[in-house]
Order: structure tokens, then C-alpha cells, then sequence
């Protein structure tokens, strides 16, 4: 008999430091949608609204229509609570410039910043 199920696995930061990731099987021709479906019945993704959420397959953006392969990595991407580049300057400001980034080391006589 031949095996006609999709093996998907799905991967999912739900909250900061705690990333579930899931074994599901789906039927073929099944897209990102239906693979979402199967997984909201899950305990380890209750309560969460999956479809709500961006996803992508192997990290690239993949629509809820997107028909899926077997052996593909379906992930799902919580929304940014704060802006990457406000994060770094801000922590570039707490840091101060003489402990972050190129400012490191210092050779002796050498010029700010290099």
C-alpha cells in the first residue's frame, strides 16, 4: 500500500523563549491552511488563533493557499512587539559605545573606532 499522507512539520514561537513544533499529517494536495487546521486541535497549540498568524515554508513568506510538499517545514511568525532597529539603539544607548560593536578593543594610538 502506498503512504498518500503529507508529513509536515510545523514550528511555532507562541511566546518568547518557548517554541513548539509539531509532527502533522496531512492528505496530499493539502495546503498551509489545512495543515493550521490539523494543528489546532493539538494541546500544545491550544488557544491559539494559527491562521491569524504570517507563515512561511522553509522560511520564505508562503500564503495560506500555498499547496505544501512532503517533508516541508511549516512555520509560523508572531507579529514584532518592538522594532529591530529601536531595540539596537536602544541597547546601543544602555551599553554606551565604549563596550558594544567595532568599539570593543582598542589597539593602543589607534584613532576612536578603529
Amino acid at each position: 500500500m502506498v503512504d498518500t499522507a503529507l508529513h509536515i512539520t510545523v514550528v511555532c514561537a507562541l511566546a518568547p523563549g518557548q517554541v513548539v513544533e509539531a509532527q502533522v499529517d496531512v492528505s496530499q494536495g493539502a495546503c498551509v491552511a489545512d495543515a493550521l487546521r490539523a494543528c489546532s486541535a493539538m494541546p500544545s497549540f491550544a488557544g491559539a488563533d494559527l491562521l491569524a498568524l504570517d507563515s512561511g515554508v522553509w522560511g520564505a513568506l508562503a500564503p495560506h493557499t500555498q499547496l505544501l510538499a512532503d517533508g516541508d517545514r511549516l512555520e509560523l511568525y508572531r507579529p514584532l512587539t518592538v522594532d529591530p532597529k529601536v531595540a539596537r539603539r536602544t541597547r546601543f544607548t544602555r551599553q554606551g559605545a565604549g563596550r558594544a560593536g567595532l568599539f570593543t578593543k582598542k589597539r593602543a594610538g589607534a584613532k576612536a573606532g578603529y
